[in-house]
């Protein structure tokens, strides 16, 4: 925090920088301590109004064994947050015209079952979570399998796919395993592991130095540890080797903190590994002409796009293990808000608080 204190003050005059910081600080260490207890797993929170740091803090610890304090810096689960790192990993191939959008899967897995809906559903659809392809991964009932299943394994039963839930881009039907595939894709045109091009297109030059990504278990050290309260009510560990599916990464392998998601959030705006025509098309709701669905289209690629308190809001949640988090960019309001918990939280009850108070300063 002083560190933070230190930069704010040489960005607005010093009277305002610590009337404004310390009612900032008092109010949102209130909010937040309501939710997060010492000595307890916890999260860390930042948040940014006008492209400045007001908030940032560690609740609780990272590990229940080292008893390590949370912190900006502590790297966290961040689940399904890693979506939109996958899914600027297809945007960077289709500005280079190494792939299309419009790409169907028979191109990339011809060991579809059926070449009819392997050639149906494209590239768009598996972003947009409107496939209609159905998860038929057992998960289950083959529960010690999926402890280490990575991501082609979870792809796998999706190729076995003879019927389709709707037809593609009609309807909206989050699906975990499309990422998987998309990551398999990324593997096939790069001849990398999809992992280290994303390092390399997107963590290296947006200066996120520290964050890491899932490649089979989980960073042996240097990371947050998930953890729910069992039925006796104390903490036992819920991540790699205890949550199916953990394993793979396309849907939710990325390590990250709360400074170095602010990292990446300024890249997408500066655009720092795409230009301004991608990140538009990956920020607005993706156009379907057979939407047939009971609810609008709200997802861009692989962005949410909702309406918060009647402001535009583009984000992610994220829910993997015990990790559980929440990213949000409201562009008209000009603030960047991001948690990250170990441990389940309310987390929209706890937007809705942050989103007021901004609101009522």
């Amino acid at each position: 925090m002083i560190k933070y204190l230190s930069l704010f003050m040489c960005l607005v005059p010093a009277g305002m920088m610590a009337q404004y910081s310390k009612q900032t600080t008092m109010q949102f260490d209130s909010l937040f301590q309501a939710y997060f207890k010492p000595g307890e797993p916890g999260g860390a929170v930042l948040i940014v109004k006008d492209n400045q740091m007001i908030y940032e803090k560690g609740f609780g610890i990272a590990d229940i064994t080292t008893r390590e304090p949370v912190t900006g810096k502590t790297l966290f689960n961040v689940g399904s947050i890693t979506k939109t790192f996958v899914a600027y990993g297809i945007l960077r191939l289709a500005k280079e015209g190494k792939l299309s959008l419009d790409d169907n899967l028979y191109k990339y897995f011809p060991d579809f079952k059926s070449e009819a809906i392997a050639k149906k559903v494209k590239l768009c659809h598996l972003l947009t979570h409107t496939s209609g392809i159905p998860d038929s991964r057992r998960v289950k009932e083959e529960h010690d399998f999926y402890l280490t299943a990575k991501d082609a394994e979870n792809f796998a039963p999706l190729k076995q796919t003879d019927t389709l839930q709707f037809e593609p881009g009609a309807k909206y039907k989050y699906s975990n395993p499309a990422f998987n595939g998309l990551a398999l894709i990324i593997e096939k045109v790069t001849g990398k592991k999809w992992q280290q091009y994303i390092r390399d297109i997107i963590f290296k030059p947006s200066g996120m130095m520290t964050s890491t990504i899932t490649d089979g278990s989980h960073p042996e050290s240097g990371v947050s540890h998930g953890y729910i309260l069992n039925d006796q009510k104390s903490f036992e560990e819920l991540d790699y080797g205890e949550e199916p599916t953990f394993a793979a990464a396309g849907n939710g392998g990325v390590w990250s903190s709360v400074e170095e998601l602010w990292k990446y959030e300024q890249a997408i705006q500066k655009y720092i590994f795409l230009p301004a025509e991608w990140i538009s098309r990956s920020r607005t709701v993706y156009p379907f002409q057979n939407w047939n669905d009971t609810l609008p289209q709200r997802l861009g690629l692989s962005w949410f796009i909702n309406t918060d308190a009647g402001q535009s809001m583009i984000g992610h949640t994220g829910s993997q293990g015990g990790f559980i988090s929440d990213y949000c960019w409201w562009p008209g309001q000009k603030v960047f808000y991001v948690l990250l918990c170990n441990t389940p939280k309310p987390i929209l009850e706890m937007r809705k608080k942050v989103y007021e108070w901004l609101s009522g300063e």
